[in-house]
């Protein structure tokens, strides 16, 4: 094995001196520019999961540590209590139970109602087709905070044809309840929507016609051609808009906190996390508290840590799906 070794590095050196120093040159070149790209992706890992280490050993520390200068990474003394305070003041199992119902259920009204609508730009033409999509664009482009005002107006006095008032004597108060956000995702104005529609739109642009019209001639109708030929192809790019309708209502705040502010998820318990602490360690101590800065800051890195996790472990169980549907709708656009 070490004369087979030693053969390779002359026969590459006679090559290098046949091609007047080329292949050294190329492998060099190719070596560095492989020895730049790992530290490139080194750096980009370790600015992600630095952070993500920091909050996770933080979180086993007592309080004392967190004022100990020479207690960096690892605490000097491990306790599991912090984690027992953040459940008891997010209220944790019902919170987990609430976001991830309410977040299913958004995310397949807004995977069903963004599919249909993807589609029909993608395949037909109808009546200010090019107006419609600038109102999909305009949809991405404008934050949701714009349209506060006239949701709260609209879902406070909810009402279609004045047939509620005739009725009641007076239009219907949604707020506070699932109905609103449930109403705008079915009819595509829920949460980053826009982006769903142009990504569908792109996929079946990219599907050849001839499979429609191979279907339309063995006898298949629209919806049945829809059904059978064009969803079972598109799951992966579903997958995909699912996954991000869930994470975005996982972590949404504005939607959550205007419609579904009586409900307790994550993401209202993590907003009030602060004000709670004091409430929680007073009635703890029997006397006014001031909850330090950094023992703030610790609570809310575990609390940030719980709400994350669940997304962490679905990206793992996901990414090959996931990375694979980007893939193809980038090489349709």
């Amino acid at each position: 094995m070490k004369t087979d070794t030693v053969r390779t590095k002359r026969s590459f050196w006679q090559e290098n001196r046949r091609s007047g120093g080329y292949l050294l040159k190329k492998n060099v070149k190719s070596g560095s520019i492989s020895l730049f790209r790992w530290l490139l992706v080194f750096g980009l890992c370790f600015m992600i999961i630095q952070p993500l280490l920091m909050r996770l050993t933080t979180s086993f520390m007592i309080e004392q540590d967190l004022y100990d200068s020479t207690v960096i990474m690892l605490p000097r003394t491990a306790t599991l209590d912090n984690y027992r305070i953040v459940f008891e003041l997010l209220n944790l199992p019902k919170a987990i139970l609430n976001s991830l119902w309410t977040s299913l259920l958004m995310a397949v009204c807004q995977v069903i109602s963004t599919t249909l609508v993807g589609y029909g730009f993608a395949r037909y033409d109808f009546p200010l087709k090019k107006f419609w999509f600038g109102c999909v664009v305009a949809l991405i482009i404008i934050p949701p905070q714009t349209m506060s005002m006239s949701l709260y107006v609209f879902f406070t006095n909810f009402d279609i044809f004045g047939i509620f008032k005739a009725i009641n004597g007076k239009p219907l108060n949604l707020r506070g309840s699932v109905a609103p956000y449930t109403l705008m995702s079915l009819t595509c104005m829920g949460l980053k929507n826009g982006l769903y529609i142009y990504m569908l739109r792109q996929y079946f642009r990219g599907v050849p016609k001839s499979l429609e019209e191979a279907a339309y001639v063995d006898g298949c109708g629209t919806l049945r051609t829809f059904f059978r030929i064009m969803l079972p192809d598109a799951v992966p790019i579903i997958l995909s808009c699912f996954l991000f309708a869930f994470v975005w209502q996982w972590t949404d705040l504005f939607y959550t906190r205007n419609f579904l502010s009586s409900y307790s998820l994550l993401s209202n318990e993590l907003n009030g996390i602060v004000t709670r602490m004091g409430h929680y360690f007073a009635t703890t101590a029997g006397t006014a508290v001031i909850v330090p800065p950094a023992r703030r800051a610790q609570l809310i890195s575990i609390g940030v840590l719980i709400c994350a996790t669940p997304l962490i472990i679905l990206y793992l169980f996901a990414q090959r799906t996931f990375v694979e549907s980007i893939t193809m709708t980038g090489t349709k656009m």
